[in-house]
């Protein structure tokens, strides 16, 4: 039974999202049974990715309602699933595990959870190949890096994302702590990663992060552009979240890294351009790139557009003003989607799942 209720859990997170991909050395498994019990991981099997009430839970799935309501409760303590609250009843939700538990586990990782996240990294959980899956976080450029002769629309620029914003959180990244817990990473700021709302409020009712005004949170932008972090915030044009990432320990940006060409995987409309004649290959550019993107080839800086992810942080620091970003054709453009559940959606059809639980009636793998 342990090992069945742990396979359903890893197929079921499978569908969601990026995924949850099986490997050859089995580190899915041992994740899941450190972070689900078997009760855990069976209520989890019965949930949808909307939310519900433990009450209509417990109908649907012939629980008993009090005992549901504790469960589901511990299970969004523990970052397990989602939860809104309400004036008279909480709400709670199924959670892809990117992005989704891995980021609630702020309070619990810890070295051995770090260590098998990594193998798991290394192992194959995140495949941006094109074709393969949707980013679940979109680069956006640093807005001093763009010229305002461009008309950008304001969910691709960061400051009028949180501008737009009347309850914002911030948080530790967990992919810095996951890393400083192995030795690794990086020395910039922690305390970098944003959100909103309800996601906002699930931080801080976590405990996993603090609630902070508008202008604090453009402060920590200004501070993340400062240390040469990339602006991503999640890939929909309303975004609960925003992270401040750099390619030293960043999931995504070190996934990303490894593909020949990681501007075919990115939503983002910009890309660098360096005006030759300004330029003075004083190489402060290729200590921005998180991606590798610039070279300097006869004394002049030179972007490789199949590597350039259009962050624009090569720009801000150019004491020539040689670099500029420039927006792509209207073909490469790519206009993200509305929300959360229409990114899960268009997600599942490339990825060929479905968001309907497996052990469902009706799915294509139900018992």
């Amino acid at each position: 039974m342990t090992a069945r209720i742990y396979d359903r859990l890893r197929e079921q997170l499978d569908q969601y999202s990026v995924g949850y991909p099986a490997t050859a050395s089995g580190v899915e498994m041992k994740i899941l049974q450190r972070l689900f019990t078997e009760e855990e991981a069976a209520l989890f099997l019965e949930l949808t990715m909307m939310l519900e009430a433990p009450a209509a839970v417990a109908e649907r799935t012939g629980r008993d309602p009090e005992t549901t309501a504790l469960l589901l409760e511990r299970m969004a303590c523990k970052g397990l699933l989602f939860r809104k609250r309400a004036a008279h009843q909480n709400a709670y939700a199924a959670v892809p595990f990117v992005i989704g538990a891995y980021e609630f586990q702020l309070k619990n990782m810890d070295r051995g959870l770090a260590e098998m996240m990594e193998t798991y990294f290394d192992e194959g959980l995140l495949d941006f190949r094109p074709g393969k899956n949707i980013i679940p976080l979109r680069t956006i450029p640093v807005q001093r890096s763009v010229q305002a002769v461009h008309q950008v629309a304001p969910y691709a620029q960061a400051r009028e994302i949180i501008k737009s914003k009347e309850v914002i959180a911030v948080s530790d990244c967990i992919c810095r702590i996951q890393q400083k817990l192995i030795d690794k990473g990086c020395t910039r700021p922690v305390e970098v990663c944003l959100s909103f709302g309800s996601h906002a409020d699930y931080y801080v009712e976590n405990k996993l992060g603090r609630y902070i005004n508008q202008e604090e949170a453009l402060a920590v932008l200004d501070a993340a552009e400062k240390a040469g972090l990339v602006n991503q915030p999640a890939n929909m044009i309303n975004p609960g979240g925003m992270c401040n990432c750099c390619g030293d320990c960043c999931g995504v940006l070190r996934t990303l890294g490894k593909l020949p060409k990681p501007a075919e995987s990115v939503y983002n409309d910009f890309g660098a351009k360096v005006n030759t004649a300004d330029c003075t290959a004083c190489e402060i550019c290729l200590e921005r790139c998180q991606m590798g993107a610039v070279s300097i080839r006869e004394d002049v800086a030179v972007v490789n557009k199949d590597r350039c992810i259009g962050c624009g942080l090569c720009v801000t620091t150019c004491p020539g003003g040689a670099i500029e970003m420039v927006l792509k054709p209207e073909s490469e453009c790519i206009k993200p989607p509305a929300n959360g559940r229409k990114l899960m959606t268009r997600t599942a059809k490339l990825r060929g799942t479905t968001l309907i639980p497996l052990s469902m009636p009706g799915s294509a793998k139900s018992d």
